[in-house]
């Protein structure tokens, strides 16, 4: 078993927090040192109060999903004697209500677009082979109940 660590702070200082007139702008610090801005989305809560150039939870959430995606995708097609040169996610997620009647991040979609070389190319079937693959062993993709599509943007084979 593995822990992963993540630190969140947000600072009130002299801000109306009572008036509900406050920057939602606060650190995300994580364990390799990283520390990076986040905020509310603009879409949920409106700028000033938000900082829409810092990272939102609904930011990360689609992030986190296409990152742990080619990190398996590229162990997957590494193992299968395929180089991959490049890898590209356009990924998206959509707020919706789910059947409780709740905000969810109802679906996100990866859009990965795949650059290859060498001798041995995959085909299209083996590229959707692997990006089935990699979908099935995602750490994240398994831990949420968010349905998560894959539409592979092919590109020279």
């Amino acid at each position: 078993m593995a822990e992963y660590c993540a630190q969140v702070l947000w600072l009130r200082g002299e801000q109306d927090f009572l008036g509900n007139r406050y920057s939602r702008r606060h650190l995300l610090s994580f364990d390799g040192g990283i520390e990076i801005a986040g905020s509310s989305s603009p879409h949920v809560v409106p700028i000033p109060f938000s900082d829409a150039a810092a990272v939102d939870p609904e930011e990360a959430f689609v992030a986190s999903l296409s990152s742990c995606h080619m990190l398996w995708f590229l162990s997957i097609a590494a193992s299968h004697g395929f180089c991959v040169d490049r890898y590209r996610d356009a990924a998206t997620g959509v707020m919706a209500r789910n059947g409780e009647g709740k905000m969810a991040m109802s679906m996100v979609t990866l859009k990965p677009e795949i650059r290859f070389s060498g001798e041995r190319l995959p085909t299209r079937e083996e590229i959707d082979q692997m990006h089935h693959a990699a979908h099935a062993e995602c750490f994240i993709a398994n831990s949420v109940k968010t349905e998560v599509r894959c539409e592979p943007v092919y590109v020279d084979l």
